[in-house]
């Protein structure tokens, strides 16, 4: 038998996490419901439901730029948030593609990064971005990086009882106006709803006044144990200007640091062949942002990729 909590208040979801042995904090459910209904997991022994805590809603501006994504924020919040499509533009290219409108309207920001899938949308988008997470548990409140965060596949470095509260991400860019910033995500998809990423690729840009590459951070979907940030790719596309051999260079970096699965959606060895397709499609997509052409999301892609 499962029994069932419904907290108000972060405090009495971590009173109630921290009481009730084999709790699994549900949201929108998306995952869960899904993974039980296909036999994946069984129901677990207790649910804490946090959907009625109302300070776990809302995307904030702090003073001095950035945001603070609440972890009930949902996808549909995120893809049409108007700061977010122009500042953070590779999150709304991700939540725009989640699932169907039904899911994008349910599932939450909290909800897909706890569940830790390699092949999550909002992954590649929140390491590129240099998100932080802001955790609340029985010993108090921390903030972690997403890319401390991630530890598997379904495993995170959260510790017994903390409940993820809020995303917290930089202002992206420099502050004195001499440079400008640009963010993408695409992936690789066989239909364009209800899809899961075969492969997918973040890219962030900044472009210096002469329009060479400042700063660069790339990370990859679906093709490793977690979403991976690139390593190298700022220091190989410093100072260069913004062509297809710059690219080029980063999605070398990209593919060496692939290590795809073989599954139902695709070879190992194709997951591996279109990381560079991916990456250089994603740093195109960023650079124009930069530029001032900020499309809307998601990045139209083909079906049909090739290198």
């Amino acid at each position: 038998m499962t029994t069932y909590g419904a907290p108000r208040t972060v405090a009495e979801a971590v009173a109630l996490l921290a009481t009730t042995p084999g709790a699994v904090v549900v949201a929108g459910g998306t995952d869960l419901v899904v993974a039980v209904r296909s036999g994946k997991q069984e129901w677990p022994a207790a649910l804490v439901a946090i959907h009625g805590v109302e300070e776990l809603r809302g995307i904030e501006e702090p003073t001095g730029g950035g945001l603070r994504l609440g972890a009930l924020v949902t996808h549909a919040e995120l893809a049409g948030h108007a700061v977010v499509r122009r500042h953070f533009a590779a999150l709304a290219d991700a939540s725009a593609i989640v699932g169907s409108p039904a899911t994008r309207g349910t599932g939450t920001v909290g909800g897909n990064i706890a569940n830790s899938s390699p092949a999550m949308e909002l992954g590649s988008p929140l390491l590129v971005h240099g998100a932080e997470l802001e955790l609340a548990g029985p010993a108090g409140t921390r903030r972690v990086a997403v890319s401390a965060f991630l530890a598997g596949p379904g495993r995170t470095t959260a510790h017994p009882g903390e409940l993820v509260v809020a995303v917290r991400l930089p202002a992206p860019g420099s502050a004195d106006g001499a440079s400008t910033t640009g963010s993408a995500y695409v992936r690789l998809q066989y239909r364009r709803a209800m899809e899961i990423a075969v492969v997918g690729a973040a890219a962030l840009v900044t472009l210096a006044a002469d329009g060479t590459l400042a700063a660069a951070r790339v990370a990859l979907t679906a093709v490793a144990p977690t979403c991976v940030e690139v390593p190298g790719v700022a220091a190989a596309l410093a100072g260069r200007a913004p062509t297809d051999e710059a690219f080029a260079a980063a999605a070398g970096l990209a593919a060496a640091v692939a290590s795809p699965i073989s599954d139902v959606r695709a070879s190992d060895v194709y997951r591996l062949a279109q990381v560079p397709v991916a990456v250089r499609r994603a740093l195109a997509a960023a650079v124009a942002r930069a530029r001032g052409d900020h499309a809307a999301a998601p990045i139209p892609s083909s079906n049909q990729w090739s290198p």
